[in-house]
Parts: structure tokens; C-alpha cells; sequence
């Protein structure tokens, strides 16, 4: 913008006989555009603001863009209007050297010859596509601004018919398996359902490995049942896929060849899995935490909430945790009989525990590897609960004592896992989606849940997962991003003192939003937290562009007045087809600039790049309409601006 503006004004300077000094026409012509090059920096870094308030994982993927955008800007706000003027003034040269040989070079790369603007093979083109146009919105400027107005109003009802969802689907080139089985699966089983699910799995041409868990390993941070398994399938690179195959249909063959009874399918990524539980607890994008003091009613309660979510349309699979159903052997001492044969409590318990549990009585050392040695009865002897009545627990006077003589055995159910969150026992409803966004889903299952599940008094729910996370990004930007909109609206009224000159600036918000929605319509994205980054981004591109298109029609607007040349109505349309026609160019230079940064992203293939994509989508959709826009409805408004508001009533302000 600057060297534009510099070679306008030296071009004028050259054609009027090159009166007076050309540094001091380079610098006035620095001096018209810096304060507004420098404000439209700064309105860039501003518009991020919201991206620094965000938390917990948006906030670590989204902060480092902030950051390395932001500082990108500052830097260059602050040398566009220091160390840029000096160099132009220090290296542009009007008059060839004389420094013998070595002047041809010099003279070459500092010294060249100014053509009018109208000669500029890509300006005549330029103009004869945008001059017809321009006149025609200045010969009928209410009806243009009328037809603006039409275009975002039927935008819309577009917006309202896209989807929302937390984060967009990030292909991590494997998949997630995660079926949960009723409580109580022996290990025995749990290995069996494995080896199937694993042979299902590997049968898949795309797949590459696959690699099953059922229960937990030994560590305290994975407290796994045997009834959940996790099974992790790497995917082949997608150039070895069949024809036509995509992720989810892969993920759809899937689910259709793993019906097994009594488990029913979830699937997800390892890494977006992680993330999800950790934050949330659910392992599934959409689930149901419901509360109370009672873990059979809460198990009850989640049945029915399972039953009602089948039949919402989106629901692949859905499962309610069986919490109070796990199956236990009670052994209850009887401490008169303990007390007739000599023995306490705690010896009697040993022999339970290392006799039916098994104890480590050494370990084993071959090589580098360890392995503890476990003594217990045999499987034989310890399979039903008759046998177990029979385990001996030897007595001072070496007698040998069936247990059943000592104690009551018998099988109980009960929770086979207590949670609690927020002072309160909970159970959870794992929701397996597809082919529908979260925000629509979530909104149909509540309605269906308050219409058909009667939850009693001490009892409540709430929908957690993505979703939980989604609705806490929408109520931080609700009050995050009107903020950012004033601080934007005042530094726009620094640069220009005008708040009609402010009002028109701003403009560019709904202009690009027009392009924004309607490009991510047709690509079928859904409103997210990456889509709402790029459209926050495009808060500080659509206030660079309208300052520079305001800029423009100021400065021929300016001009023609202080030569007295502004007195018709006829002077003024004049005036701003110089100001918007003639420098159409730069304008247009501007958003390519953008343009030519952003549009690989949308041809951008592998990890990441439909997270990119997503913020990619609504700046190019935006730069589009919004610059068109103002191209075409600006002048009018400019027009109308200054000829009812101070050209007709005789006050002509600069």
C-alpha cells in the first residue's frame, strides 16, 4: 500500500514538471497512508484476542497461531512506519548516478521511469471491468445498497441450517475400538471375544496392525474392568485404501461386521479418546452423566435414557453403564467357629487370600526379564463356589478345615465401579454418533429425554463429552468477542475521528460473513472452535481492506477539494471513481496477498488438514464477498455520505 501510494503521487509529481524536491513527495505520500497501514496492522493483532482467552485443550492447540500472529503483526505495524519510510527514503533514486562503470547497475536496480496508471497492462483491465460497475452503483446507490442488505439477510437462514460441533474430525491414521460388555466376564472370555474382534479387524484390507486390551495394566491410571476393551488399529497410508473407500464408510463395514451380542460398538481415536476423557471422563463424543444418591436408580435411569437415544437419528451405538450389577463372592467369617478351632481373623483371611488370590512367593530372573512367581490353587479347585467351600485352612494342631465350616460363602451383585463427581454418585451413557453434527444431535436427544425419562426428586443429567466442551467455548466468545469488536470499533475511530468513517469500516463484518457462511455451507463443514478462529481472524482482514478502500476514496475526495474542484454532485461521483477505480490495483494486490496464503491450505492433504481447512474456509469464503462488496457498495455509501450529510447543507468538512 505504501509503495503504491509512493509511485501514485511521484507519477503525479513527474507529470506536473517535477516541482520541488521528490523526498519530499515520498514522504508526504508515506504520510498519508502510514497512520492507517499501522492501525490495520494493529486491528489484525487485536482480533486475536479471543483466541488468547481460551482454555484447557482449544486453548493449547489454538494459542501458539495466536501468538505468532499477533507478534508478526506488532513487529510489522511498528517498522511499516519506522524502518520502511527510511529505507524508500534512503534507496529511491529519481536521477541516475555517475559513478562510472558500476553506474549502470546501481542505476538499474535504484533508478527507474514512472508510467501513468491507466498504462499498467493489468490496471487497463482492471478498470475496464470495474469502471462500468462503479458508475452503475453511483447512478443507482440505494438500490445497491438495498441489494447488500438483501444478500445478508438471506445468509441467514443459511447460518442457522449449519451444524456445530467441538473440534472437527482429525484423521490420526488409526482407529479406536472401545466396546463395553456386561460386567462380570471372566478373563478366560475376555481373551476369546478379543481374538475375534482382532480376526474381524485384520481381515480389512486398509488395515495394518491391530493390536487388542481387555482390563487394566498394572497401574493405577487406567482402572479398566475386564468388560472394557480398547482396541488400537493402525491404518495403512490412504494410497493403499480401495476405491472409494473413506474413513467413515471404513468405520461403518466396520461396525456392521462386529455385532456381537452384548457388546456394543464405540468408536474413536487414540489420541482424541485420550483428550476426551481426560477432560470430561466420556470416551465417546456425546455422552449422558446422570446423578443421585442410589446406584440402582441411576443404573435404571440409565437404561431408559439408552433406550430413548437409540432412537434418535444419528445414534450408531449407545450403551448406559451397568454400575450396579457386578458380581462378587461374599466370604463372611463366623467368629464362634473361628474361635473353636484357634483361629483369627487375620490368619484365616491370609489363607483366603494367597490360597484363592495367589501370592508372589519369588521372582524369576531369565536374562533382563523378570517374572514373579504366583502360588494359589489351581483353576480346578477354585472354578464354582462349592470348591471354594472346600479350600483347607490349617489349624495350631496341623488339623486341616474346610472353609465352609468357618465361614458363609455366597454370590452377591453389586456396584462393580462407584463414581463420583461433584459430591454425588454418577453413571454415564456413552453415545457412539455418525453422519450428524453434535450440536443438532444433542438438542433432538434432550428434547426426547425430558419428553419419555421421568427422572425422580434427588436425580438429575446433564450431556457431556465434545459437547460439554463446546458449550463452554460458546458462552467464553459470547462475551469475548463483542469486547474485541469495540476495542476494534475504537482504534477505528482513532485512525479515521469519524464515527460514520468507523460505521462504514465495519461494514466488512457482515459483508464477509455473507461469503463466510455460504462457502462453509458448500463444503459441509460445521460451525467449530477452528471455524470460529478463522472467523475471528477475518475480523482483522475485513478491517484492512475497508480502511484501505475508505483510505482511497478519502484521499481523491481530499484532493479534489483542496484544488476547490468539489462543488456538484456530479464532482463527487468523480471524486470516488478516481479514488476507487484508479487505485483499484492496490486494493486488489491487498487480498490477493491473503488469498495466495490461504488457498493451499484448502488442497492440503494428511494429518491436520481438516483442522486447517476449517479455519482456512471462512477467511477465503470472507475476503471474497467482502471485498467485492465493498468495491461495489462502499462508493455509494461514501456518495451518499457526502452529499446529504455535508456537500447539500453547505458544510464540507476534510
Amino acid at each position: 500500500v505504501e509503495v503504491e501510494n509512493a509511485y501514485k503521487k511521484l507519477e503525479v509529481w513527474v507529470e506536473e514538471g517535477r516541482k520541488g524536491d521528490f523526498h519530499e513527495v515520498r514522504l508526504n505520500a508515506l504520510k498519508q497512508v502510514g497512520p492507517s497501514v499501522f492501525f490495520s496492522l494493529l486491528v489484525i493483532a487485536v482480533a486475536f484476542l479471543p483466541v488468547f482467552t481460551l482454555v484447557d485443550q482449544e486453548g493449547r492447540l489454538f494459542k501458539p497461531l495466536a501468538y505468532s500472529k499477533n507478534i508478526t503483526m506488532a513487529i510489522a505495524a511498528v517498522l511499516a512506519v519506522t524502518l520502511d519510510p527510511a529505507v524508500r527514503m534512503l534507496f529511491t533514486r529519481m536521477e541516475p548516478f555517475d559513478l562510472g562503470w558500476i553506474s549502470w547497475f546501481i542505476n538499474a536496480v535504484t533508478v527507474g521511469k514512472y508510467y501513468p496508471e491507466k498504462e499498467h497492462p493489468i490496471s487497463r483491465r482492471l478498470f475496464k471491468w470495474y469502471q462500468p460497475a462503479a458508475e452503475w452503483v453511483l447512478a443507482h446507490p440505494k438500490k445497491t445498497i438495498r441489494l447488500a442488505v438483501l444478500a445478508i439477510l438471506l445468509t441467514i437462514p443459511v447460518y442457522f441450517r449449519l451444524g456445530s460441533e467441538f473440534m472437527p474430525p482429525l484423521n490420526e491414521g488409526s482407529i479406536l475400538y472401545m466396546p463395553t460388555s456386561l460386567p462380570g466376564m471372566s478373563v478366560t472370555e475376555a481373551q476369546r471375544v478379543l481374538q475375534i474382534q482382532d480376526r474381524i479387524l485384520k481381515s480389512f484390507p486398509e488395515v495394518e496392525t491391530v493390536y487388542g486390551k481387555a482390563g487394566r495394566a498394572e497401574t493405577s491410571t487406567d482402572p479398566a474392568p475386564l468388560s472394557m476393551m480398547e482396541t488400537t488399529v493402525v491404518l495403512k497410508p490412504k494410497d493403499q485404501w480401495r476405491k472409494g473407500i473413506t474413513y467413515e464408510k471404513l468405520i461403518e463395514a466396520m461396525d456392521q461386521a462386529l455385532k456381537l451380542p452384548g457388546i456394543p460398538n464405540i468408536w474413536t481415536q487414540p489420541i482424541r479418546n485420550r483428550i476426551d476423557m481426560l477432560s470430561t471422563g466420556m470416551r465417546t463424543p456425546v455422552g449422558v452423566k446422570i446423578f443421585g444418591p442410589d446406584l440402582d436408580v441411576i443404573q435404571n435411569l440409565g437404561e431408559r435414557v439408552e433406550n430413548v437415544l437409540r432412537e434418535v437419528p444419528g445414534t450408531r451405538n449407545v450403551t448406559a453403564e451397568r454400575t450396579g450389577t457386578g458380581y462378587f463372592v461374599d466370604i463372611v467369617l463366623r467368629r464362634r467357629d473361628l474361635a473353636r478351632y484357634g483361629l483369627s481373623v487375620q490368619d484365616t483371611e491370609m489363607i483366603i487370600a494367597s490360597a484363592i488370590g495367589g501370592e508372589n512367593i519369588t521372582t524369576t530372573v531369565e536374562g533382563r526379564e523378570r517374572y514373579p512367581v504366583n502360588v494359589r490353587y489351581a483353576p480346578d479347585f477354585r472354578d464354582n463356589l462349592e470348591k471354594l467351600k472346600r479350600v483347607l485352612v490349617p489349624t495350631s494342631t496341623g488339623a486341616q478345615v474346610p472353609l465352609a465350616q468357618l465361614a458363609d460363602l455366597r454370590v452377591v451383585k453389586g456396584p462393580g465401579m462407584i463414581r463420583d463427581e461433584g459430591g454425588l454418585l454418577a453413571g454415564y451413557v456413552f453415545v457412539d454418533m455418525a453422519d450428524r453434527d453434535i450440536g443438532s444431535y444433542v438438542e433432538e436427544a434432550k428434547k426426547a429425554v425430558r419428553k419419555k425419562v421421568n427422572f425422580p426428586t434427588g436425580y438429575t443429567y446433564s450431556f457431556s463429552g465434545q459437547y460439554e466442551n463446546m458449550q463452554r467455548v460458546k458462552q467464553r466468545l459470547k462475551i469475548v468477542v463483542p469486547i474485541t469488536l469495540f476495542i476494534i470499533f475504537l482504534l477505528l475511530y482513532m485512525n479515521t475521528g469519524s464515527y460514520m468513517a468507523t460505521g462504514i469500516v465495519l461494514l466488512a463484518v457482515p459483508f464477509s460473513a455473507v461469503g463466510a457462511i455460504w462457502l462453509l455451507y458448500i463444503l459441509g463443514y460445521n460451525m467449530s472452535i477452528a471455524v470460529w478462529v478463522g472467523i475471528i481472524a477475518l475480523l482483522g482482514l475485513d478491517a484492512e481492506t475497508g480502511i484501505f478502500m475508505l483510505l482511497y476514496l478519502n484521499l481523491a475526495y481530499k484532493a479534489r477539494l483542496d484544488s476547490g474542484r468539489m462543488n456538484t454532485e456530479e464532482d463527487l461521483k468523480e471524486a470516488i471513481l478516481e479514488g476507487a477505480v484508479k487505485r483499484v490495483r492496490p486494493k486488489i494486490m491487498t487480498v490477493a496477498c491473503a488469498f495466495m496464503g490461504l488457498l493451499p491450505i484448502m488442497w492440503s492433504m494428511g494429518t491436520g488438514a481438516d483442522l486447517m481447512k476449517r479455519i482456512a474456509a471462512p477467511m477465503i469464503g470472507g475476503l471474497f464477498t467482502s471485498f467485492i462488496m465493498e468495491l461495489l457498495v462502499y462508493p455509494p455509501i461514501f456518495f451518499l455520505w457526502k452529499w446529504h450529510y455535508e456537500m447539500k447543507h453547505g458544510e464540507v468538512r476534510t
